[in-house]
């Protein structure tokens, strides 16, 4: 398999290529375009301007005075 397709690093390369030059973008747009004219798309859009905060110590701050127990202590 890996014969056929090539190196991974090649793959990713190729991909990364047809991003930055616009290839994904046609070959979308090209499917897009003919699935619209053949009547097999249902439009339905949603947008959400839903906004999530959450509390400081939920992402992850630093507690005041809370240690982890990576010491070792001698008795």
């Amino acid at each position: 398999m890996a014969a056929t397709l090539g190196s991974w690093k090649g793959a990713h390369n190729r991909l990364r290529m047809w991003a930055a030059n616009g290839t994904w973008v046609k070959v979308f747009t090209a499917l897009l375009a003919r699935a619209d004219a053949e009547g097999d798309l249902d439009w339905i859009i949603s947008v959400d301007s839903t906004i999530v905060r959450a509390h400081q110590h939920a992402a992850g701050a630093r507690q005041k005075g809370l240690r982890l127990a990576s010491r070792t202590t001698k008795v």
